[in-house]
């Protein structure tokens, strides 16, 4: 693109969370010239999430906000700003101050939790999704109030990890058999479930709330049955994508609500991206579309959003090609770094490294002899190692790769 064209060019990016931010600072990066404008909808200065259910919760951090000179950059912010619509053939957006128009867009909207059915409005009754969030419930750490967290999943082990750091009795409600059963296979997750009790925390399985009753305390009715006194419910059971606006617009929707982007991220309208949480794209590497609610990927699919938006040339760098990364995100929970890389699902092998009952261990996940996912336990060499595995497609010795002394990088066929 000259830099004529990009002085006309006025990209707008509605969502100021990482992959919104990351956009606007990968355009910059490229030399992009024209105007750009970031929309955000809370009115706070643009922060990262991973700090909110750890630092910010527990009162070590009063803030999470990104170290970036947006007026520097020469980036419009206009924050506390709904956005309610798209009208594509106009090229213009639909706020709560007016319509916005825009040559080019950045749709970055990332997910919104989903709340418990009829707990909403409830008093007591919390999600951890915002900087609000985090500072609503600060006070419930600091009181060591009695907390009961619905939902076992990676937001559900942190904050009943931090919970359980500041003091607080706290009982996990899980409706399926195990922890994070929507997320791994049970060979690897039914050893995750000790984690709960060493550390202190109840963690009830097959156990469905039927009601929340508001109260000091208040009382979680499970559909057994059985009460669970409150002073807060931390709800957890997951995300979807916060496309609710797009409604009429004419972009094409998954299923699930999801964006669905081609390789480069483009949509299905024309000069409209989509990137981060609130996307999936097709993944050539796994042979299906991914839909990736993590951290990293928010941060790696700006690099592709810029440099086509910029007009890099195929061969100009990586990012400037199809969209296919090894999904990566981590959690640190009950005293373990958890790391995650690749997508198991076709996988026709798995291999242990270590005893899931130690501190460290991890499970590589093998299709036809060549790595295609891991997970690592207090094992950041393993990650590292067998995400470049991952990536190169490289195939391994799988009786070298079950030894947990043989570095991975050793245990190449």
């Amino acid at each position: 693109m000259s830099e004529q064209k990009q002085a006309e060019q006025h990209v707008v990016i509605v969502g100021a969370g990482m992959a919104g931010v990351q956009t606007a600072v990968a355009l910059r990066e490229r030399g992009f010239t024209g105007p750009v404008t970031l929309i955000g909808a809370e009115p706070h200065q643009p922060y990262d999430r991973p700090p909110l259910s750890k630092a910010v919760l527990l009162g070590k951090a009063e803030g999470s906000a990104f170290d970036i000179d947006f007026e520097e950059l020469g980036i419009e912010l206009r924050l506390g700003l709904d956005v309610t619509g798209l009208r594509a053939d106009d090229h213009e957006i639909d706020t709560e101050a007016g319509p916005v128009g825009y040559d080019v867009l950045v749709v970055a909207t990332g997910a919104q939790p989903i709340m418990l059915p009829g707990a909403e409005g409830v008093p007591g009754v919390h999600l951890l999704r915002t900087l609000d969030d985090a500072v609503r419930l600060g006070p419930v750490l600091e009181r060591r109030h009695s907390v009961v967290v619905v939902g076992a999943g990676w937001i559900g082990a942190e904050f009943a990890t931090a919970a359980r750091e500041a003091g607080c009795a706290v009982t996990v409600v899980e409706a399926a058999d195990r922890p994070l059963a929507g997320a791994l296979p049970a060979e690897v997750t039914t050893p995750m479930a000790e984690w709960y009790g060493e550390n202190g925390a109840e963690l009830l399985t097959h156990a469905r709330v039927r009601t929340v009753e508001p109260g000091t305390p208040g009382t979680v009715v499970l559909d057994d049955g059985r009460e669970l006194p409150a002073d807060a419910v931390v709800v957890g059971i997951g995300a979807v994508p916060a496309t609710g606006w797009l409604t009429g617009s004419g972009i094409a929707l998954d299923p699930g609500g999801a964006v669905t982007a081609d390789e480069r991220l483009r949509t299905s309208l024309p000069d409209v991206y989509a990137v981060g949480d609130c996307a999936s794209f097709p993944s050539a590497r796994y042979g299906r579309r991914l839909l990736v609610h993590h951290w990293d990927n928010a941060l790696q699919g700006p690099r592709t959003v810029a440099a086509t938006i910029t007009g890099a040339g195929a061969d100009a760098d990586a990012d400037s090609g199809p969209y296919d990364p090894v999904p990566y995100f981590w959690s640190e929970q009950f005293g373990r770094f958890v790391q995650y890389a690749g997508h198991h699902a076709d996988a026709d092998e798995l291999i242990r490294r270590g005893d899931p009952a130690e501190k460290a261990w991890s499970v590589l996940w093998l299709r036809a002899g060549v790595p295609v996912a891991l997970l690592a336990v207090g094992r950041p060499r393993d990650l590292a190692q067998g995400r470049k595995l991952i990536e190169a497609a490289t195939a391994v010795d799988p009786v070298r790769a079950a030894d947990p002394s043989v570095p991975l990088k050793a245990a190449v066929a």
